[in-house]
């Protein structure tokens, strides 16, 4: 059996989208992130003329959890091994999958189709600005907890 070719350290590494287990991974998350958030919309069901409450806590729980991953791994260290892992898993699969801007939109544009134009834009205006919130509030949680571990 030939002898398999030497890595040339030239040439740079596959990132990781690329790659079959990156792709595994973000996969894994995304469809743990979709069922995860199914389910909260089971629970918080959407009716017509009302606050989607299901979606709105959806994305705002996503940009919170990618605000404190994102910030936790990168005091942790530089993106690779496990780190560049559980982002993949966590932040691009499960985020990704939980979050759905989609969803915000249509039903923004149902909500303003069905006469509710300032309920769709309170929607969409406030899903928006506490998602923004969400996010900076994950990464100060983080930053306080690596500072707390590290004292």
């Amino acid at each position: 059996m030939p002898e398999a070719a030497p890595i040339d350290p030239d040439t740079p590494a596959r990132p990781p989208h690329l790659r079959p287990d990156g792709v595994a991974l973000v996969f894994v998350g995304g469809a743990a992130g979709t069922a995860a958030r199914y389910g909260l919309t089971r629970a918080w069901p959407t009716t017509a003329g009302s606050w989607p409450t299901g979606t709105f806590l959806a994305n705002l729980a996503g940009a919170f959890v990618l605000g404190l991953l994102l910030e936790l791994l990168l005091r942790l260290g530089p993106d690779t091994g496990w780190r560049q892992r559980l982002r993949l898993v966590g932040g691009t699969g499960f985020c990704g999958g939980f979050t759905t801007y989609s969803t915000l939109a249509v039903e923004s544009e149902l909500l303003a189709r069905g006469g509710d134009g300032g309920l769709a834009f309170g929607y969409l205006a406030g899903t928006v600005l506490a998602g923004l919130a969400a996010v900076v509030l994950g990464m100060v949680v983080a930053a306080a907890l690596t500072r707390r571990v590290q004292q």
